[in-house]
């Protein structure tokens, strides 16, 4: 099982950029989402240009989500940013298949102990609470980087491949041309941010 908790309303407001599409995945068996919590946070957001906003399930599934968005394409295709309120593979998919827009994490992903689900899935997330993937452009450092390392790539990559998995490409290179594809290698110019690990409600982890 997994839970998704809400960012804060300043770090949400600091994700979008003009015209806005904001996504909010339903969830499924395996995933809490808290969706009044979400769309009563959404309404009192400030500043940000919503052109749309998308309810849907399943968007961690890349041929489902093509289908359901299929409509909202072309205000997709206007927005600067989008904002997706899901657990990481969510916003991991949403990233892949809209690679030029900046896609942001609304929601934090935290594990639960019991049945993960049989959603086929492209991309994974190690549910390890306070998620990276609005530094790194929509790529998960944790599990795209055979070492999980959130501080740049290590010193053994080569040709673009991970010195670990031969067959894998290094995560750190694919966040850097997607941060360069963005116009946002200013980013990787902050130091690194120290990840919050506690499980909602027992700050004691």
């Amino acid at each position: 099982m997994l839970i998704t908790q809400l960012k804060s309303k300043d770090a949400i407001e600091a994700l979008a950029k003009g015209k806005t599409v904001i996504i909010n995945c339903k969830g499924c068996q395996e995933v809490y989402f808290p969706e009044e919590e979400a769309l009563a946070l959404q309404k009192e957001l400030t500043g940000i240009d919503v052109t749309a906003l998308i309810e849907s399930d399943y968007i961690c599934n890349p041929d489902n989500l093509k289908a359901r968005f299929e409509k909202y394409m072309d205000r997709i295709e206007e927005a600067d940013s989008v904002l997706v309120f899901s657990c990481g593979v969510g916003v991991q998919t949403v990233a892949g298949l809209f690679e030029e827009k900046t896609v942001g994490a609304g929601c934090d992903t935290y594990p639960l102990p019991g049945f993960q689900g049989v959603t086929p899935m492209e991309y994974d997330c190690a549910q390890c609470g306070e998620c990276y993937l609005n530094y790194t452009g929509g790529i998960c450092p944790i599990t795209a980087c055979s070492k999980s390392l959130v501080n740049g790539q290590c010193g053994g990559s080569k040709n673009g491949m991970c010195e670990v998995n031969k067959d894998m490409e290094c995560g750190w290179e694919r966040i850097y041309r997607r941060l360069e594809m963005l116009g946002r290698l200013d980013i990787l110019r902050y130091p690194t941010k120290v990840r919050n690990y506690a499980v909602p409600g027992d700050e004691t982890k």
